[in-house]
């Protein structure tokens, strides 16, 4: 019996972390050049068995140049090999791989390998959420926190957490570590689709910063926000993002 898309994606998401991770551990490579290689490695693994077990199906990753022919198809992988490729290079755990599946510009079905925790979480298999803390914890990115997510943090009083990849970021949430992913520095398709499908199939809100939806599978790639967040804070960060000045 042929896989589930679910669990294909599950399974090329594993199979590129552990390939990364021996990409990585031969140490022959460092720095950005072991990014580069672990990137040109896991994507040319991830196209060409997404095209050998869904040929019929559009394919976008990072790490290919972009085809137009894929916007003809209403099912579409959108991958990112290594999605945080400093937080590789540098042996952290805060990286990620992505193997998504947008249907009618959805994200539908993904899994989110984190190769330095060993854990793969999936659309397929949602876990209940852990109880949430009283005061928000909320995810920033590392290098460049955007203004309007410190801004919406200090609104809603809410602690920082910095953070690598944007799939480390969504996957603490969907693991309890941490209550909002606000991003607003844009991004592309590849950053969230699969994080998006698994955290709102684990019951997530998930949107654009304005509360309208995530759409995929577009002409143009960039996404310029993102919010992740579990439901009882939601209508607050919203809130608080239309409050501050345009």
């Amino acid at each position: 019996m042929s896989m589930t898309d679910a669990e294909l994606a599950a399974q090329l998401a594993t199979a590129a972390g552990r390939i990364l991770l021996q990409v990585r551990d031969c140490g022959l490579i460092t720095g950005q050049a072991l990014g580069k290689a672990g990137d040109q490695t896991a994507n040319q693994f991830l196209c060409h068995a997404l095209r050998e077990q869904r040929p019929d199906d559009g394919l976008l990753s990072e790490e290919e140049k972009d085809n137009s022919e894929r916007l003809s198809h209403s099912r579409v992988w959108i991958i990112d090999p290594v999605d945080g490729t400093r937080e590789y290079g540098e042996a952290r755990a805060d990286w990620a791989v992505h193997v998504g599946l947008a249907i009618e510009g959805v994200a539908s079905i993904g899994a989110v390998a984190l190769p330095g925790m060993d854990v793969v979480l999936r659309s397929d298999q949602p876990q209940p959420l852990p109880p949430g803390a009283p005061i928000p914890r909320m995810l920033v990115s590392r290098s460049r926190p955007a203004p309007e997510a410190l801004a919406v943090a200090e609104l809603l009083g809410a602690e920082l957490l910095p953070m690598g990849s944007a799939g480390a970021k969504a996957m603490a949430v969907v693991r309890g570590d941490a209550e909002i992913y606000l991003h607003t520095g844009g991004q592309y398709e590849w950053d969230s689709c699969a994080p998006v499908a698994v955290a709102a199939a684990h019951g997530l809100h998930v949107s654009r910063a304005d509360g309208s939806p995530l759409v995929y599978n577009q002409a143009d790639t960039y996404m310029p926000d993102l919010l992740i967040c579990r439901p009882d804070w939601a209508e607050r960060v919203l809130a608080a993002m239309r409050s501050l000045p345009v």
